[in-house]
């Protein structure tokens, strides 16, 4: 796949599109001053995170742009990344960026994001986490990092920090850009706020062909679509110890891992594991589930909830062990997700049994894990859109289907291969998404290491 470039839609006319600006520009400035007016909130908004465990108490003053660690010699390029999915995205880019010469500072939002970025990240670039979309701190952020070219990643638009950059004329690309219906529905609703917004975008690398056509519609001024990094992306690693255990404790037992998710949607599960069990069918023989929560700080929650069902628990968080007879093992830690796809038999991918929009399936398909999901998959419609082309993937509405399609799975072993083939061969006909936005990038890096050679043979004569 080439990167192609979206058809420009008929622009408005100029008279149109002069007040729309007017208003777009007040829509922009509104904001800001609102920002202004929210930082008594920023503290107390902090602290709640910080007791619920979403904030790194050390490194607090990151979130107010207070740099941590010194600036880098050169070049510098920021990326900016929202969690685990799109750092786990971008990081191959950033290694070829290291890989040139380049320096490179990432920027995340979350605490499960900073570790996978302190285990993972190119040697020499620099982690921090992102400041609050407020104008004191952003400005104290860009004024430390003085950064030379602005990645940010998939959907963070953040209109504080994309208006600064533009006023420091540091050029912004969005790379793997994705905007689901939902979100595109959102922006339009914004209208000029949106148009103005969008024009900061210096270049829009889109995931799909869908997500190019929504971002030209807000009005982002140059959009090429180069596929989904995320396919190009290794297979999350696991340690190799941990895994080791965890099979010798685990032994023959099939294990359903339930992956990512949400409330509502364990509720489901730990019924239909409850029916399976109380009906006496063989796929309650040995059967271990392993649940995944996406935000971990509910392991106790969920745990608490299959307990109510008579059903034998232990928390990964706690060090409890697999016993023989333990039916469910909640994994309410960060960045395993490479043991648990590892050690499934069959996983189900949360986030799609309510209303949320799906997590992503690249990364059970690269280890060849059959795949199941629910109905609601908007966020990732392209990818899901293939499993589906390659019947690779099995769809369940609600917990009825879910406890059928897992009954009928683990009773199949020539079908769970069928479906772990189709899936890894699916995903594996995406790649290229890493050169293509390399290619694309090349006009912008070019004007970074021209000044950078230049000093470098000054410096040698």
């Amino acid at each position: 796949m080439a990167p192609r470039t979206v058809p420009r839609r008929s622009p408005p006319g100029r008279a149109d599109m002069a007040v729309g600006k007017g208003i777009g520009e007040a829509g922009i400035s509104l904001y800001r001053a609102f920002g202004s007016w929210l930082k008594p909130l920023a503290e107390p908004f902090l602290n709640r995170r910080t007791r619920r465990g979403k904030e790194d108490p050390a490194r607090r003053k990151e979130r107010f742009g207070e740099a941590g660690k010194k600036r880098p010699e050169g070049p510098l390029v920021w990326a900016h990344a929202a969690s685990v999915g799109e750092t786990n995205a971008v990081l191959p880019l950033l290694q070829r960026l290291g890989d040139r010469g380049l320096a490179v500072l990432l920027t995340t939002g979350t605490v499960t994001s900073a570790a996978v970025a302190e285990r993972h990240l190119v040697a020499g670039a620099v982690h921090q986490y992102v400041p609050l979309d407020l104008s004191d701190y952003v400005e104290r952020f860009l004024n430390h990092w003085r950064p030379d070219l602005a990645l940010f990643v998939e959907s963070e638009l953040w209109p504080g920090a994309m208006t600064a950059l533009a006023e420091r004329s540091v050029p912004l690309v969005l790379v793997n850009g994705r905007l689901s219906a939902r979100s595109f529905a959102r922006w339009r609703w914004s209208g000029p706020f949106a148009r103005v917004l969008m024009s900061r975008i210096d270049l829009c690398l889109a995931q799909a062909a869908n997500d190019g056509r929504r971002f030209d519609a807000l009005g982002a001024p140059s959009v090429t679509v180069c596929g989904n990094l995320k396919f190009d992306a290794a297979a999350p690693s696991a340690d190799e110890t941990a895994l080791r255990d965890l099979r010798d404790a685990i032994a023959a037992r099939p294990v359903f891992v339930a992956a990512s998710t949400h409330p509502g949607e364990e509720e489901m599960l730990i019924g239909a594991l409850k029916e399976i069990g109380s009906t006496g069918s063989p796929a309650d023989d040995g059967l271990l589930t392993i649940i995944v929560p996406r935000h971990p700080d509910r392991g106790p929650e969920i745990a608490e909830a299959a307990r109510a069902q008579d059903l034998a628990v232990a928390l990964r968080s706690a060090a409890e062990p697999i016993g023989d007879k333990m039916q469910i093992y909640i994994a309410d830690t960060i960045g395993e997700m490479g043991l648990w796809f590892r050690l499934a038999t069959i996983t189900f991918l949360g986030g799609s049994l309510i209303r949320h929009g799906g997590q992503n399936p690249i990364e059970p398909a690269k280890l060849a894990v059959p795949i199941m999901h629910g109905p609601h998959i908007g966020n990732f419609a392209d990818v899901y859109g293939a499993l589906k082309d390659a019947r690779a993937a099995v769809v369940v509405a609600d917990q009825a289907a879910l406890e059928t399609a897992l009954t009928s799975l683990l009773a199949d072993e020539a079908e769970r291969q069928r479906l772990a083939r189709e899936a890894h061969a699916c995903v594996e006909r995406f790649t290229g998404a890493l050169d293509r936005t390399l290619a694309a990038l090349e006009p912008f890096l070019d004007r970074l290491e021209q000044p950078k050679a230049k000093a470098e043979d000054a410096h040698r004569t």
